[in-house]
């Protein structure tokens, strides 16, 4: 089998920053493949090519969203690891005035159960580490406190003091079981998040919805305070979104970002001229290969994001941290890899099929 790729997306260059919209995108990790990086070893990365890939999303006008889940938090990237990415990667922003939000969580605790106070302690030690980077923290949903919490009084008593010990506004951020089969419940219920945002509301930037429930997301979006934002995590439905109606739009905060981002910032460029039917042109073509990228099991999407980096040529190997390249077949790979070339992913058309025909040779469809 030999796979031809067409170059489009070569006119997908940096030009002036988009404005009617924030948008970061949650930015993956390289793995050092010298290193041992298989399931349960300590994370160990290529920090040039894991930087470099920053300053990529940086030139085209997004922001980096830090150590999300897209980085593999909570599957296999370790929290010293965690902790030396968000300090490294504060200071690349620094360096050339990018934005740069990063996550907060309870990762740094071992597995299984944990008491309401332990579970406060780490998120306020990773809190008190995302301060320090100089990055805007993200409250992320914590397996720990999924478990532990018996009531949505825990959940707001956990949240309140992170909420009042933060010395910025936060952005929360709201992960859905697709994404994590152990965070089904969170919140104990819907309400209580909206009832933490309204009693917190001038120490909350805005909150990152990750249901892909785009119904949902505007409903919610429309009952948010005054000043808070909705940050589409939708990786289904965010040109929609994204573009909004007569009632509001949402902000972007997406790991599909991460590989979209030069067809993505023309579209937004256009948004911000008014010129919807172009925006709509560019971003179109981008939702088949999202479907696809974040298809059941959603949480091997980061296979497909790593897979599209090396082929688009952002990264030399296809290694992941917890020897996750193996986390989706070669046919869903083969299918993405020409949906990116629709999508006008893959501009180097022959870097793009040395790369897919020495892949098809080693997992057998060459």
């Amino acid at each position: 089998m030999t796979v031809e790729f067409s170059g489009h997306g070569a006119q997908f260059q940096p030009t002036t920053p988009f404005t009617s919209r924030i948008a970061y995108a949650a930015a993956p990790v390289t793995a050092d493949p010298r290193a041992e990086n298989i399931p349960g070893a300590p994370a160990t990365l290529d920090w040039d090519t894991t930087l470099r890939f920053r300053h990529h999303l940086w030139s085209y006008g997004f922001g980096v969203a830090e150590a999300m889940d897209t980085a593999q938090r909570g599957a296999g990237l370790d929290y010293p690891a965690t902790r030396e990415l968000i300090r490294r990667s504060a200071g690349e922003a620094r360096s050339v005035g990018g934005a740069i939000v990063a996550g907060v969580g309870t990762d740094q605790l071992p597995p299984g159960p944990a008491t309401i106070d332990e579970i406060t302690k780490a998120y306020l030690e990773q809190l008190h580490d995302v301060h320090e980077a100089g990055a805007t923290p993200v409250l992320m949903c914590s397996r720990h406190l999924a478990a532990a919490a018996r009531d949505a009084d825990d959940y707001r008593r956990v949240y309140g003091e992170l909420l009042t010990q933060s010395d910025k506004p936060v952005l929360l951020h709201w992960l859905g079981e697709a994404f994590d089969p152990a965070l089904a419940g969170y919140w104990g219920r819907r309400e209580t998040v909206l009832e933490i945002i309204e009693q917190h509301r001038d120490r909350i930037d805005g909150i990152k919805l990750s249901l892909l429930d785009a119904d949902y997301e505007i409903e919610m979006r429309r009952r948010l305070p005054a000043g808070v934002r909705m940050y589409t995590g939708d990786d289904f439905n965010y040109p929609s979104l994204i573009l909004g109606d007569e009632q509001g739009h949402s902000e972007a905060l997406l790991g599909v970002l991460a590989v979209i981002a030069p067809p993505a910032a023309a579209a937004l460029r256009a948004l911000d001229e008014g010129d919807v039917d172009t925006y709509e042109k560019i971003l179109g073509p981008t939702l088949p290969l999202a479907r696809h990228l974040f298809a059941a099991p959603t949480y091997h999407y980061k296979t497909g994001i790593v897979f599209l980096n090396w082929l688009a040529g952002h990264q030399d190997h296809f290694t992941m941290v917890n020897g996750a390249q193996s986390g989706r077949s070669p046919q869903h790979l083969l299918t993405l890899m020409k949906l990116a070339d629709e999508a006008g992913l893959l501009p180097d058309a022959s870097l793009a099929a040395h790369r897919a025909g020495a892949w098809l040779t080693t997992v057998g469809l060459a």
